[in-house]
C-alpha cells in the first residue's frame, strides 16, 4: 500500500541552499515533482533553490557530482527524473545506473543527494506519486533533503 507522505514542520536556517537537478524527459511528472518540492522548501522557508534542467534521467548524475563539488556546497542536492518501462529492458538499466551513481556520489562527495528518480510501470503509478499531494514524492525528496541537512550539520 502506498504510504501517504509525513509532513514536518520544519523551518531551515536562511543560509541553507539546496540545488535540484531534473531531466526534461516526461516533463508532465517530472516538472510537478519539482514544482511540489520546491514548494515545499520555499514553505520551509529555504530562500536558496538553484534548479539545473539535463535532457534525460541518464545525465542527472554527472551534472549532481559537479554540483557536489563547488564551493559554498549545497545542503542537499535533490535530483528528479520519471522513467516509463516501456518494451524492452532499457528502463531498467538506465533506472539501475541512476541509482548507483547517485549512491556512490553522495558517500564520496559527503552531500546528500536526494533520490527523486522514479520508475514507473504505466502512467497511473507516475499520475498518483507526481500530480498529488498526498503522496507526491518530490514533497517527500524536499522532507528528506532538510532533514538530513540537518543531520549533517549536526556532524560538525
Amino acid at each position: 500500500m502506498l504510504k501517504p507522505v509525513q509532513r514536518t514542520a520544519k523551518v531551515m536556517q536562511t543560509t541553507s541552499r539546496f540545488a535540484i537537478v531534473a531531466a526534461k524527459y516526461n516533463p508532465k511528472y517530472t516538472d510537478a515533482l519539482v514544482r511540489f518540492a520546491k514548494a515545499e522548501l520555499k514553505g520551509a522557508g529555504v530562500t536558496h533553490i538553484d534548479v539545473v534542467r539535463v535532457p534525460g534521467a541518464f545525465e542527472i548524475p554527472v551534472v549532481a557530482g559537479r554540483l557536489s563539488r563547488i564551493t559554498p556546497k549545497y545542503d542537499a542536492i535533490l535530483c528528479f527524473g520519471t522513467i516509463l518501462r516501456g518494451a524492452t529492458t532499457h528502463a531498467d538499466h538506465i533506472a539501475l545506473g541512476v541509482t548507483h551513481a547517485l549512491a556512490q556520489l553522495q558517500i564520496t562527495s559527503g552531500v546528500p543527494i536526494i533520490h527523486g528518480v522514479l520508475l514507473f510501470e504505466n502512467h497511473e503509478q507516475a499520475k498518483i506519486r507526481c500530480l498529488g499531494r498526498e503522496t507526491n514524492r518530490g514533497i517527500e525528496a524536499a522532507h528528506t533533503a532538510m532533514t538530513m541537512a540537518t543531520v549533517m550539520r549536526s556532524l560538525l
